[in-house]
């Protein structure tokens, strides 16, 4: 991380805020903190944002709830907070759009280390090298451009995609008609080191689905294969 990357810590418990802020700041981390999703919503307009820690349990709207909001018109970096640390209630929070998670209470170390890891991979997916021979793919009469993070259907309409959804299409598009399992999926995609546990692909695809319209119970697009993985078995061309 060259610049100072700016951290939004949204929590409404202010001791949690204050102590959390306090840390990132010794951290060379710059950090902005919101007690709901009011001062949420504002502290996004008034900032450029790097990535939101951002409760669960809160009153008013929910965490899950101002993620979802989020996700739906942008692809900033998400780190949920809970007290909840069943495998459903990450699964709840990664189907929201989560990129990451940790459950209450928290080693301030560990979150520090995971919102370097979700800021590095952000930073890798920005400055990786792009084919300069491939301006577009296109499958199924849809239309992919990595260079411009955009999913165009066949009206050429605008579709959106979370960064886990983007990275695990563009890993796809690359790679199609060849089985992937869950490990060269977390390695390609998004790095071993940013995902939690291994049912987050299984989130991701079943997200990326439905953004492309492939029937889940008979996916023509995205093929689960039986005790290996998965499999884009759409014609690509580039």
């Amino acid at each position: 991380m060259d610049k100072q990357a700016h951290i939004l810590v949204v929590d409404d418990d202010r001791e949690i805020r204050d102590l959390v802020a306090k840390f990132l700041k010794q951290h060379n981390l710059r950090v902005t903190t919101a007690q709901d999703g009011r001062e949420m919503k504002r502290a996004i307009e008034d900032w450029a944002i790097d990535l939101v820690v951002l409760d669960v349990m809160m009153p008013g709207e929910d965490g899950l709830t101002l993620c979802r909001n989020l996700r739906a018109s942008s692809n900033l970096p998400v780190i949920m907070l809970t007290a909840m640390g069943e495998d459903t209630d990450r699964i709840i929070g990664l189907e929201m759009g989560a990129d990451d998670y940790i459950a209450k209470p928290f080693n301030p170390r560990e979150l520090l280390a995971r919102i370097k890891a979700v800021l590095r991979r952000t930073g890798a997916m920005q400055e990786a090298p792009v084919d300069e021979n491939v301006e577009c793919f296109r499958f199924n009469g849809w239309e992919f451009k990595p260079d411009q993070r955009e999913l165009l259907n066949e009206e050429a309409v605008l579709v959106s995609l979370s960064r886990g959804e983007f990275e695990l299409l563009d890993t796809f598009v690359r790679h199609p008609n060849r089985v992937l399992n869950r490990d060269q999926l977390l390695d390609m995609a998004r790095g071993r080191e940013a995902i939690p546990f291994d049912r987050a692909i299984d989130v991701q695809v079943s997200r990326l689905r439905k953004k492309l319209k492939d029937d889940p119970k008979n996916p023509a697009t995205i093929k689960t294969v039986r005790g290996g993985g998965y499999m884009f078995s759409a014609k690509v061309e580039k």
